[in-house]
């Protein structure tokens, strides 16, 4: 059986009240948090530089959604240049929503692809999410502990070009789908990012060296058919280096993914459950 659909996808017309609910509860906890916030920005560059990662601008999909994609890079530029140069000081929590703010057609952002309630639409501000992705696949190369993060309950489309395993991205509604992460060290970090001419450009800087390397990798890769619904999942794991002896010290699970497939996924074998003896959407799915 599949999951039940929140209240906002039987009744949309509710979906707008959710949101403005959720949005009060977060400002509420804003003003309660005594979370030291990151706000800081340094114009020259950090010594030490930990990780760097380019995201393709602009995906070969269909020619009627070529044109949010071109309106997506206009919303990356201006939230790219909310977050570049921000430090994230000892004891400091970066909070993508603080940071970039409300993406409104008054902060000059126009329509792009958005994944918002199951669906992928247009929206103002859409296409921000690849920022967040940015990050945090950077922090995840770092010794930062990730504190929120949510990602899409859906996998939206096909792995063409993929460069990073399925599962590490990021979702984004102002102000109550967060992406924060927290500096735990006695390092100062720095977020350095751009738009250039094909990629979303970004490199994570420190005042220290690193004592470990990171390599972020997949595993137990699987589509899952059970009934007219496929599901992907895997795992997401970590092995922590010693830069000094180049020795992987330890080994971490970070995230079991499953989500409903969007697409018909082709030339990748698929499981059928549908008929095995007490099946049922797989856990974890949503």
């Amino acid at each position: 059986m599949t999951a039940a659909p929140r209240v906002s996808q039987r009744h949309p017309a509710l979906f707008p009240v959710a949101v403005r609910a959720n949005r009060a509860k977060r400002r509420l906890a804003w003003l309660r948090s005594t979370t030291p916030w990151a706000r800081a920005r340094e114009s020259s560059s950090l010594a030490h530089r930990v990780k760097t990662h380019n995201s393709l601008l602009v995906r070969e999909l269909s020619e009627a959604e070529m044109h949010l994609q071109r309106n997506k890079v206009t919303n990356l530029r201006l939230a790219a240049a909310r977050v570049d140069r921000i430090l994230v000081r000892p004891g400091e929590t970066f909070s993508f929503n603080k940071v970039v703010g409300n993406c409104t057609r008054r902060q000059g952002y126009v329509e792009g692809m958005r994944l918002s309630n199951g669906e992928a639409r247009a929206g103002v501000g859409g296409g921000i999410c690849q920022l967040a992705n940015l990050l945090h696949w950077m922090v995840l190369h770092s010794p930062l502990t990730v504190v929120e993060r949510s990602e899409h309950s859906f996998d939206p489309f096909p792995d063409k070009g993929r460069v990073l395993p399925w599962g590490v991205g990021t979702s984004i509604v102002y102000n109550y789908v967060d992406f924060t992460f927290r500096n735990d060290t006695d390092t100062t970090f720095q977020i350095l990012v751009a738009v250039g001419d094909r990629y979303l450009e970004g490199e994570l800087r420190a005042d220290a060296p690193m004592a470990h390397s990171y390599k972020v990798f997949a595993r137990d890769e699987q589509f899952i058919k059970s009934g007219d619904d496929v599901f992907r999942r895997n795992e997401i794991w970590r092995t922590v280096i010693d830069r000094r002896t180049g020795q992987a010290v330890a080994e971490e699970l970070l995230k079991r993914n499953c989500a409903l497939v969007r697409y018909h996924p082709e030339d990748v074998p698929v499981i059928d459950v549908s008929l095995a003896p007490g099946s049922a959407v797989p856990a974890g799915a949503p």
